[in-house]
């Protein structure tokens, strides 16, 4: 059994325009939603918003959607999102105007930082009351404008399907990201001429992005992996986004050029293959921190230079000459000024590559990088991803990688902290199948996103990783669990502290645990889950780990399991702040 290709984003069928009908707002909404491909739809109604929920239930009785009601509208973003990553469409929340609006944001932002597609929709004032400080009114459309790609106030129904077909666009062309869509409650009410605009029929001249790369930078590229004795691959989510896996693959087999990927990055190359050195960055693997240091060409292939994986900037792949190649302009040159600078879609680009490849006839040769990945594979011997065992205490690692071993096929989700890094470290994820808040490091997003991503791949294995501190940011969606059945698993690597946190006050600010401790106020997570009627299983010991991960994969319904973990475990490799890639700390005779 093997992964399916994914190469191809989850396409809505077409469909034809119909006559002009006189309608209302909100059914212009719903209908529109409709037509661009929208099943699903996660939120939580308020009375701003009432009006398009009045025609969401119709929506509904007519089979043409299916709404989650969440227990908070940040779980709304985060399930949206979840949804996107899972299937490359967008995704869609609902929430009502004033704090139903405001806890939208953080699930926005943390879909900006990770260039998801989705198209968050909210109630808002009657047009008359706006500017009046009415009861929930808030300016989400302003408060939002550094989080999202793009903003509408719908100010008449006859634009909705316009604006509907627009977002749809906006969120999903070029670098996708989200929409916010803020529409009056009278509004939704009100009657127009309502003519659908289907899939394709925008014409947003600043949203018709580069898909091509410039042909005479690709052979310049070509010519510069040709020159190369130490390439190395540095792939990020946007080769996820783009589809680009096969391309990427058979680019790194021609040239055998190593690949290590960001964390967003994950799942675009096989961490099986022997070419690949996995995860680079603060928690990267040792092997892959090294290649970059000493690597003679960078190749970037959707990837933006991140803190989180350069370290000391200056320092990184200081050795090296620099292929970018990204479909946002803003991003290429923005870190590190590339010699190539390549502007389109990755997996165009890439295919561009092997076509060029082709024409002039270059062979493999796995001689000119034999010695380079020798030297690689020594590093990799040298320091191997350690899973320590304790006579006493179940290491998080060794949960993780049991885990990965009895659902290899899996899609993951993570909240943010020691345990996402573990999940990165130790799992081999296929395309779209890793989903986690990568950029913004969301606590809380893990549980809810898998929501998302159950409601897209329902016939998939859906497992949350999870930590003590991160399940408890959002635990109320146990709920939405319950509710709809959704059969998601989730993991908690429970220490009774926010881990993360407590390894850096322990390495950098002298062991003084400022507000880290979670112990006291820790609650019995089995019991939590009866009260919601839910199954919760505890494990504290090596003999019952096996057992109980197996119990919970085969468990119909959604499972809880509480991994009562070695308190003071530290997350290793680790990159401090300020550092280069090679001064990394808990490495057992590093050089």
């Amino acid at each position: 059994m093997g992964y399916p290709d994914q190469s191809q984003k989850i396409a809505s069928p077409p469909e034809t325009a119909q006559t002009v009908q006189r309608a209302t707002g909100a059914f212009a909404l719903m209908d529109s939603l409709r037509r661009h491909g929208v099943t699903h739809i996660f939120g939580y109604p308020g009375g701003a918003i009432l009006p398009i929920y009045d025609e969401l239930h119709r929506a509904e009785a007519r089979g043409d959607l299916t709404h989650i009601l969440v227990r908070h509208e940040q779980a709304a973003a985060h399930a949206a999102d979840g949804y996107a990553r899972a299937t490359g469409k967008v995704g869609v929340c609902f929430a009502t105007s004033g704090p139903g609006a405001t806890n939208l944001v953080t699930g926005l932002a943390t879909a900006h930082m990770d260039s998801i597609p989705m198209v968050a929709i909210t109630g808002q004032v009657a047009r008359p009351a706006i500017g009046t400080d009415a009861f929930q009114e808030t300016d989400i459309f302003g408060i939002t404008l550094p989080v999202v790609k793009h903003s509408y106030v719908v100010r008449h129904a006859s634009d909705m399907a316009r604006i509907i077909a627009e977002a749809f666009h906006v969120a999903s062309s070029g670098r996708p990201g989200p929409v916010l869509i803020d529409i009056p409650k009278d509004v939704g009410f009100e009657e127009c001429d309502y003519v659908p605009v289907l899939p394709g029929q925008v014409n947003l001249r600043g949203f018709r992005p580069t898909q091509k790369g410039n042909a005479r930078a690709l052979t310049q590229a070509i010519k510069l992996i040709e020159a190369s004795e130490r390439p190395l691959l540095y792939v990020g989510g946007g080769a996820i986004t783009s589809g680009a896996h096969q391309e990427l693959q058979k680019l790194a087999e021609h040239f055998q050029i190593p690949v290590t990927t960001t964390l967003m990055g994950l799942g675009s190359f096989d961490e099986n293959h022997p070419l690949s050195v996995s995860m680079l960055g603060m928690h990267g693997t040792a092997y892959a921190n090294y290649a970059v240091s000493e690597c003679d060409l960078l190749i970037a292939v959707g990837a933006r230079f991140d803190d989180r994986v350069t370290g000391k900037l200056d320092e990184f792949a200081s050795k090296a000459k620099v292929i970018h190649i990204d479909i946002d302009p803003a991003e290429v040159g923005k870190n590190r000024a590339p010699e190539v600078p390549v502007v389109g879609d990755v997996r165009t680009c890439l295919q561009q590559m092997l076509d060029r490849i082709a024409e002039l006839g270059i062979p493999k040769n796995e001689e000119r990088t034999k010695a380079w990945l020798e030297r690689i594979n020594g590093w990799r011997k040298t320091y191997p991803l350690v899973v320590p065992q304790y006579d006493d205490f179940l290491s998080p690692q060794e949960v993780i990688v049991e885990i990965g071993k009895q659902a290899p096929y899996a899609y993951y989700t993570t909240d943010v902290g020691q345990h996402q890094m573990w999940a990165a470290q130790f799992i081999n994820f296929g395309p779209r199948r890793w989903i986690s808040s990568s950029g913004l490091g969301t606590m809380g997003y893990g549980v809810p996103a898998a929501m998302g991503v159950k409601t897209a791949v329902p016939d998939q294995q859906v497992i949350c990783v999870s930590g003590d501190a991160s399940f408890q940011m959002n635990l109320q969606e146990l709920g939405t669990l319950a509710q709809y059945g959704i059969n998601v698993k989730t993991v908690i690597i429970n220490n009774g502290w926010q881990g993360m946190v407590r390894q850096w006050q322990q390495t950098f600010f002298q062991e003084r645990y400022s507000a880290s401790n979670m112990q006291s106020g820790m609650p019995d997570f089995v019991k939590l889950c009866e009260a919601y009627g839910l199954k919760g299983i505890a494990v504290r010991d090596r003999a019952n780990l096996s057992e109980a991960i197996t119990e919970m994969l085969n468990h119909d319904g959604p499972v809880v399991l509480d991994a009562q973990v070695k308190k003071d475990e530290n997350c290793y490799p680790m990159v401090a702040p300020g550092k280069s890639n090679s001064q990394m700390l808990g490495l057992q005779g590093q050089p």
